[in-house]
């Protein structure tokens, strides 16, 4: 029974082990926390072409129901980086940035990526996101980080620019007014990056981000930045957000389907990664699916109180970490004092200058792009930098959602053409002492016996590998006329498919019309019972099955290889040959 609710309401594990010293622990750590969210969030927001507050509305919410809903009792959900511009690019090719329409069509989007997250969830689909590489999300991450400083830099010297311009108009749009640069709001987001740097330096504990707006708000005070025409934020409502109700018209729910769908697998493939990323920290355990769940509750609520798309914030899930939280009970504590400061402190925002949200977005944005594992794929991996180039020039160039899609087939793409080219590879004794030890024959310059030719096939059998075995087979038959039993060594062999049998069992026939045998060695239990449920395995004939290379070798050579093929044969490679030379 407990075991069924916790399935439904995971915390019911973890909160009775909630006590006075976790409060005191998760307190601070909240506290941490919604002082590295605040200027988070509203920089996220105005990403996502929305309002500064509902950056904060999105820190409210969405968190809490994520921790006590999923399975990390240190990730963060909330704004993100890669997601809030996937937001701004979904939304505004349906409906025109700075509009009524645009925000209530974001919480519409919000409400679909969390249904479908639920609904992926729900389905236990956990292994989904496997599906999704590395590699596309780093040339997708990379590819949005360019478009998110794209988007800033008009904040950063001053000037201002058309919303929703493609990559390249937006560039020249920001050459075209580079000579009106107000050099005052050039200074301020200096003093922004400067100042968080510095205190990232000092110490990685700091809220660096916070420190780089109380620095650039000082600098601004100091200089009368209102008077220089320096834009700034402005003083979000005060008080609690207000229920939302999502547009729920057929037609804005198709125009924005496929960016919702690739939007809800981006931001589950963001939340288990960084999950699984704290955990190595932590030693818990994840449950992918539960994930999945917490992060789908956790958006389809937020889309009503005025919450856009969320995901995990690696950023903020360390911090939280690292500040010391015990229990999820951090998220609900740093979403109170965000509230509180949404009820008491409202008028905070409308002292912060826009260049220093801008120069603080150049920081995020620089910080998404994964330098180091960039230079390995381009380094070491053909087929992998293609990828990686592709899905980052497509970020920038094509509709958001699509260049998540292209990424993903390309990688579908690679993998169905890894797997359809298994490895065949010739394979003869490199030792006898205990057993009959078969390597590669090419890289250990092996022998092999003329009449029994051994072949390790790396790959499972299926129909898209067929043709390329049974070419590799025919190469090594060719060179090997001599050869009269073929035998194939199947430990790299995970599943047998239709196709695969019917290949094996032709493959039997051509050989026996020869005059020659097949055998399968080492054949995983699971794939002989593939072959029995195909009917194969009848046909193959049990004497077809053997557990070791020494098994076959036994039965061979004690009963027609004796007395014909090793009769005069010098070569003797294995244990088994008969010690008459004849």
């Amino acid at each position: 029974m407990l075991n069924a609710l916790s399935k439904l309401f995971p915390f019911i594990l973890w909160l009775p082990r909630v006590n006075g010293s976790t409060l005191l622990s998760d307190l601070m750590a909240g506290l941490t926390g919604a002082i590295v969210v605040l200027p988070q969030g509203i920089a996220y927001a105005l990403i996502a072409g929305l309002p500064a507050q509902y950056g904060l509305y999105t820190a409210i919410v969405v968190p809490v129901l994520a921790s006590f809903f999923g399975s990390s009792k240190h990730m963060i959900t909330g704004p993100a980086a890669a997601i809030s511009i996937v937001v701004m690019g979904v939304v505004s090719n349906v409906v025109s940035p700075g509009t009524p329409e645009f925000i209530s069509s974001v919480f519409t989007l919000t409400l679909m990526v969390g249904l479908i997250q639920l609904a992926l969830g729900m389905a236990r689909m956990g292994g989904l996101v496997n599906f999704i590489s590395h590699t596309v999300v780093i040339g997708f991450t990379s590819g949005a980080a360019l478009l998110i400083a794209t988007s800033q830099l008009p904040h950063v010297i001053g000037v201002h620019s058309g919303r929703n311009q493609g990559f390249v108009d937006s560039w020249a749009a920001l050459l075209d007014k580079l000579p009106e640069t107000n050099y005052w709001s050039l200074l301020i987001a200096l003093t922004a990056i400067t100042a968080s740097l510095i205190s990232k330096r000092i110490s990685s504990k700091l809220p660096a981000m916070f420190i780089g707006m109380l620095a650039a708000m000082l600098v601004a005070w100091l200089v009368d930045a209102g008077d220089k025409g320096v834009s700034f934020v402005g003083a979000v409502p005060a008080g609690l957000p207000e229920l939302t109700v999502p547009n729920l018209s057929f037609g804005l729910i198709s125009d924005l389907f496929p960016g919702a769908f690739a939007l809800a697998i981006l931001g589950l493939v963001e939340a288990v990664s960084i999950a699984r990323a704290i955990s190595l920290k932590s030693g818990q355990r994840i449950v992918g699916n539960q994930e999945f769940i917490g992060q789908g509750l956790a958006n389809t609520v937020g889309s009503f109180c005025a919450s856009f798309a969320s995901s995990g914030s690696f950023t903020r899930s360390g911090v939280n970490f690292d500040a010391g939280a015990k229990t999820p009970v951090a998220a609900l504590f740093a979403s109170v004092f965000v509230l509180l400061i949404l009820l008491f402190l409202p008028e905070m925002t409308a002292y912060l200058p826009l260049p220093a949200m801008g120069g603080a977005v150049l920081l995020i944005a620089w910080n998404l792009i994964d330098y180091h594992h960039i230079k390995t794929i381009l380094r070491f991996n053909r087929s992998e930098t293609i990828v990686l180039l592709t899905t980052f020039i497509a970020t920038l160039f094509v509709q958001l959602e699509f260049a998540i899609y292209l990424g993903v087939i390309l990688s579908i793409i690679g993998y169905l053409k890894r797997t359809s080219k298994p490895r065949v590879i010739a394979v003869a004794p490199r030792s006898l002492e205990a057993s009959t030890d078969l390597r590669n024959v090419e890289r250990f310059h092996l022998t092999q016996c003329p009449a029994i030719r051994f072949l390790r096939i790396d790959g499972s059998l299926f129909f898209g590998a067929v043709d390329n075995i049974l070419d590799e087979i025919e190469k090594f038959r060719t060179s090997a006329p001599e050869c009269t039993h073929l035998a194939l060594c199947c430990s790299g062999v995970n599943f047998i498919d239709l196709s695969g049998a019917q290949m094996l069992l032709d493959l039997k026939r051509r050989l026996q019309e020869q005059g020659g045998r097949l055998s399968l060695v080492q054949l995983k239990n699971t794939a002989f019972d593939e072959l029995v449920s195909s009917g194969v395995a009848g046909m193959l004939e049990t004497d077809s099955f053997y557990q070791t290379p020494d098994d076959l070798l036994a039965a061979l050579i004690d009963s027609e290889f004796k007395s014909m093929q090793c009769t005069g044969c010098a070569i003797r490679i294995f244990k088994q040959c008969p010690k008459d030379r004849g």
